[in-house]
């Protein structure tokens, strides 16, 4: 069977401009939806500190819906690019079909958890009745609106995996363009519109996500895609889902630990002053607009990296490494020196008050001295999952957030308190940066020496 063009051309155009036309879209999508995530905090910040250090406290149950989502997806991706790859475009359908019933199933299940153990769930992350019950009123609305949280992700992976980066970008950017208009409106009670405070915030969210929904299921559904979903005669097939998270459940489980990580890390910082915690969050949104262009250039170096491991074309796999890492060096380099050069003025978009800004400064400079390294580190890990490896990636994000970066933190806070704390995130970095280069190296040649091997043969 031949294959189309559109994932033919993994396998033979020149590396650097196939890697931007599948990249730069992902990359204006995820800059875009960062865009959102910042001024959607700037408008609750506005609203009040309490209401700042809530957003942040609700940041990591968020993140275990991202988690599912990235999960899922990154699953996903690999295995239609791999599948593509080896020209088996009916078996690339029907796993994307299998996951978009794994999707109704996830969004229904949160939903019912949302609904009766919202209020139970918030007060485990928080102590004070303030911060629970604005936390509460908006998390409630974000889990009951899973489902549309999840399927424009997913669905979004499931195109990406056939080298299709620019519909999801369009859905990113209907998405959080939508949202940044409604916020206001519903926040602050513009209008004829109630002022719904947090809970506005969580509505416009899951509104805007349900109409980016609607935009890409018309396309996956009714478009002209080489992954066609149509579930006449669908029988499920258990070993299917079994293949989406050999790859898809390490990349949850370290989204999982990364919730678990911002939860220790707010307790932590809690401890000693709650404008702390908003500062985290704070640092977060921020951290997106460095670390989003570079999980944007995943999108399009992932199916590349994939699709030539499963041509077994080692030439083009360097190729798409090396550039890859560079263009994640220099984004990742440029958030570090913007966070050094204008801390201030960085948190003063959120909020004036001078407690606020003096912990924050602190906080910026000293988050973000890693960051130049973290560019690659991430174009590391996508490289385990782009060859069907997770399991290095999940064991690396485990021993940074986990085993390294918490003790650290609880440590350099408890014997020199919370000006300290902030260097245990480039102190666990460099530490893993090491292990993750040496790993992925040795694997690499492995599989390279392997595809000579079967050539020879």
């Amino acid at each position: 069977m031949q294959l189309t063009k559109k994932s033919e051309r993994m396998g033979t155009e020149k590396i650097v401009p196939l890697l931007i036309k599948l990249s730069v879209p992902a990359i204006i999508g995820m800059s875009v939806q960062s865009l959102y995530n910042v001024v959607d905090s700037i408008y609750i910040g506005r609203v009040s500190k309490e209401a700042l250090a809530a957003l942040s406290l609700a940041f990591p149950i968020q993140m275990v819906l991202i988690a599912i989502a990235v999960g899922t997806g990154v699953g996903t991706s690999s295995l239609i690019s791999r599948l593509l790859g080896e020209s088996r475009i009916k078996n690339a359908s029907n796993a994307a079909r299998h996951v978009m019933i794994m999707t109704v199933f996830y969004g229904l299940a949160i939903g019912l958890v949302g609904f009766f153990f919202s209020e139970n769930i918030f007060g485990f992350v928080a102590e004070d009745p303030e911060l629970i019950k604005l936390g509460q009123e908006y998390i409630r609305i974000i889990l009951l609106g899973s489902l549309a949280m999840f399927f424009p992700l997913i669905a979004s992976d499931v195109l990406r995996g056939e080298g299709n980066t620019f519909i999801p970008m369009l859905t990113l950017i209907l998405g959080a363009v939508i949202n940044i208009i409604i916020d206001p409106f519903l926040i602050f009670g513009i209008g004829f519109f109630p002022e719904l405070g947090v809970a506005g915030a969580a509505y416009a969210t899951v509104f805007s996500r349900f109409i980016s929904g609607l935009f890409i299921a018309w396309i996956l559904f009714k478009g002209d895609n080489q992954v066609k979903i149509r579930f006449e005669k669908f029988k499920f097939d258990f070993g299917i889902i079994i293949d989406v998270y050999k790859v898809g459940l390490p990349a949850m489980v370290m989204q999982f630990l990364a919730s678990f990580m911002i939860f220790g890390v707010n307790r932590i910082v809690g401890s000693f002053d709650v404008l702390a915690i908003a500062v985290m969050g704070i640092y977060f949104r921020l951290q997106s607009f460095v670390f989003m262009p570079v999980f944007g250039l995943c999108q399009g170096f992932m199916p590349i990296v994939g699709y030539n491991f499963g041509h077994q074309k080692p030439a083009r796999m360097k190729k798409t490494i090396k550039f890859g890492t560079l263009i994640a060096f220099a984004f990742t380099t440029s958030g570090f020196i913007i966070f050094q050069a204008f801390p201030r003025q960085l948190i003063s978009l959120f909020n004036n008050d001078p407690e606020l800004i003096e912990i924050g400064v602190t906080a910026l400079t000293r988050l973000s001295l890693a960051f130049p390294i973290i560019g690659p580190a991430i174009i590391g890990s996508t490289t385990f999952q782009a060859i069907g490896k997770g399991l290095p990636s999940l064991i690396i994000s485990f021993s940074r957030q986990i085993i390294l970066l918490l003790p650290i933190m609880y440590l350099l806070g408890r014997f020199y308190g919370l000006d300290a704390l902030w260097y245990a995130f480039p102190l666990a970095e460099v530490l893993v940066f090491g292990v993750m280069v040496f790993w992925l190296k040795d694997t690499l040649e492995k599989a390279w020496e392997n595809m000579a091997g079967e050539r020879a043969a």
